[in-house]
Parts: C-alpha cells; structure tokens; sequence
C-alpha cells in the first residue's frame, strides 16, 4: 500500500463522521432547493476538493505553519480586506463579506478562521502559563482585536463570534489565569448595554430585540424562527418524509439549504434524524478533543481546540438558532448546510487536523 494512504496517517472514523454529514446535507440541499443542479454541484465539488487536500496533508507537517505567525496574521487582514476591491468584493445578505470568483461567491472570513487559529497559536504557543499578569494577557487580548473590528465594520456578527470563541478557547487551553477570565466575563455582563447601544449597529440590536421577544413576528427574524420551530414540531419522531415537508418545501421558511438546514431535517425526519445528526457532531467533535490532548506539540493541541472551539460553536449556534435558543445569525450547520467557501475551508480545517494526527497517532490506541 502507498505510504501516503497508510491507515496510521489518517483518522478513518473523522473521515467518516464527516463524510455521512455531507451525504445527510446533500439529501437535504436537494429537498430545500428542489433540486438545485448548480448549488449541489458546487457543494460536492467543494467536498471532493477538501477530500483532496486531506489526502495530501499526509505530505505536509502542520508545524511549520508555526514559524509563519507574521505572515498568518497579515494574510487574515487582507483577507477581511478584499471584500473592499472594486470589482472583487460583493455586499449581500445586508454584509460585505463575500468576492466574487466568477463560478460562486467567497466568503473571505471563512479562510481567515484558519490563518488566524494557526497564527495565534503560536503566538500563545510562546506564552504557554505564562498568561498570569497584565503585561502577557493584555497583548493576548489584543491580537484579535484588528480582526474582530474588521468583520464588525461588514457587519459580520456571526463571524466576531466564531472568532472570540477560537480566541477563548484557545486563552483557556494556553494557561489563562481563570480569575481573570471570571473577572472578565463580570465585566463584559455589566457592559452588554453600553455593547447593545454604542457598538451593534441597528440591525443587530434589532436580533437581539427578536430574540428577547421571541413570539413576536413584528420583529425581523422572529418569523423565520417561528415557522422553523414550527417545521421541527410538525416533524414529530419519525418526520414527514423526504421531500413531503410542507413548510421548508412551500417557502415559508427562508434559507432553507443554509442558515435553517436543520429545520428541513427535522420537518422530514423529525425527532429521530435530529437526534441522529447531533450524536454525528458529538462523536466528531469527541474525536478531535481526543487528537488535540495527544498532538506532538503544546502548537498542535492549540491549533486542534481552537478549531474545536470554533466548530462547537458553529454547532451549537446553528442548531440553537432554528429552536428559538440563540439569535439568528448566518453561521452554517459544518458539512451539512450549503456554502461552498464553508465547505472547502471547513475540510481544510479537518486536513490540519488530521495532519496533527498523523504526526502524533502512536499515541493512540486503536
């Protein structure tokens, strides 16, 4: 057997946690867009090309990512800045976030989540416990800073939080003094008004109004949410069948292949395909805290949680979202909603990963 494809470089049960994902979102994208030939053709495509790049991380050591910290962090601003190009960036969705690439739309911040994680863990990979005093934590906390004013100024409120939860995790696992994270979280609860009215720009206040008040269809989002949790409930254990969803099939339910996947799911296969699809992430997200405690290296245990972070997040976020327990946003279900730029750099993400595996799976047992 080829070196390159040997069972010890590559962690077969990730591979197939994700793989039945994408499967499960294929059929899914398929019932929400009735059968959308060019949107199921850029989703398989991203996947395949991510399959690809897992294959040939094998080649690659994720390590020598960490000498480029610099160069990581300057390519994620200029990523977050490209959407500003004439002729290139593209607003939709009441953002700036996307350029367009001819065949579909690119959403820089997607790419950016990985330079960032693997530039930030190294910079904390030199400060490991020493994050006790203000002269180590303050430079910490402002690395991101340049970034999260960059998505704010889109305006990309789902995606500072995806950031902040890479920065967190990422904080904790490095040695942060808990105090301070105590103290901080404290300090961020009392300044949520001063957040709410100087810093979120109207239509993000307006999502936080929606979620507060979350039987009120007056207030934007609000509608989406209620018919969502409208379309899971009608689902019941078994769901209505694929294709047969009223609700996610008539258009009542907006971004049905995307921001509301999860509510098609459990509108055609109800309580049982939900259930199905959370105990996938759980194993999946298992799975990668079990590689980052056995990574080679304090940077690939750091690389490995920050991307976990970010994926649980995104989890939790999406799914919360469609049952009326978090504010909509326009963060995507990993592997099963559409987004071909979500895709691509989601499976580059699980080729670090992997990779982190490979250099460290005597560790393992099998």
């Amino acid at each position: 057997m080829n070196n390159n494809l040997n069972k010890n470089k590559y962690d077969w049960s990730l591979l197939l946690i994700i793989s039945i994902l994408f499967v499960i979102g294929i059929v899914l994208i398929t019932s929400a867009t009735q059968f959308d030939k060019k949107r199921l053709m850029i989703q398989s495509l991203s996947f395949v090309m991510g399959i690809f790049v897992i294959l040939m991380s094998a080649m690659f050591d994720y390590r020598i990512m960490k000498r480029y910290e610099k160069q990581l962090y300057i390519a994620t601003i200029v990523l977050l800045l490209l959407v500003y190009v004439p002729g290139l960036g593209k607003a939709q969705f009441g953002a700036r976030s996307w350029i367009n690439l001819g065949f579909m739309d690119f959403q820089t911040s997607e790419a950016a989540k990985i330079t960032f994680t693997l530039a930030y863990a190294s910079f904390l990979d030199r400060r490991k416990n020493k994050l006790d005093t203000m002269s180590e934590i303050l430079p910490a906390l402002m690395y991101p800073v340049p970034i999260l004013l960059l998505l704010l100024k889109q305006p990309d409120l789902g995606g500072v939080i995806v950031f902040i939860s890479i920065t967190l995790v990422c904080l904790f696992v490095a040695g942060l003094n808990l105090k301070f994270i105590f103290n901080s979280l404290v300090i961020f609860a009392l300044s949520t008004p001063i957040i709410y009215k100087f810093i979120l720009r109207d239509h993000q206040r307006v999502r936080i109004d929606a979620f507060l008040n979350p039987g009120d269809p007056s207030y934007e989002g609000n509608f989406q949410v209620i018919q969502s949790m409208t379309a899971i409930g009608s689902g019941g254990f078994f769901g209505k069948g694929l294709f047969n969803g009223t609700i996610s099939q008539y258009g009542f339910l907006p971004v049905t292949e995307s921001d509301f996947i999860f509510a098609v799911l459990g509108e055609e296969f109800g309580f049982v395909g939900m259930a199905f699809v959370i105990i996938l992430f759980f194993l999946f997200l298992s799975r990668i805290y079990a590689i980052s405690k056995h990574a080679k290296d304090f940077y690939g245990t750091l690389v490995s949680t920050g991307f976990m972070g970010m994926l649980f997040y995104q989890v939790m976020q999406n799914i919360g979202m469609t049952i009326g327990l978090m504010p909509v946003t326009g963060v995507t279900l990993p592997f099963v909603s559409y987004g071909g730029s979500s895709m691509l750099t989601t499976m580059i993400t699980i080729a670090l990963i992997i990779n982190i595996y490979s250099k460290s799976h005597s560790s393992f047992a099998y």
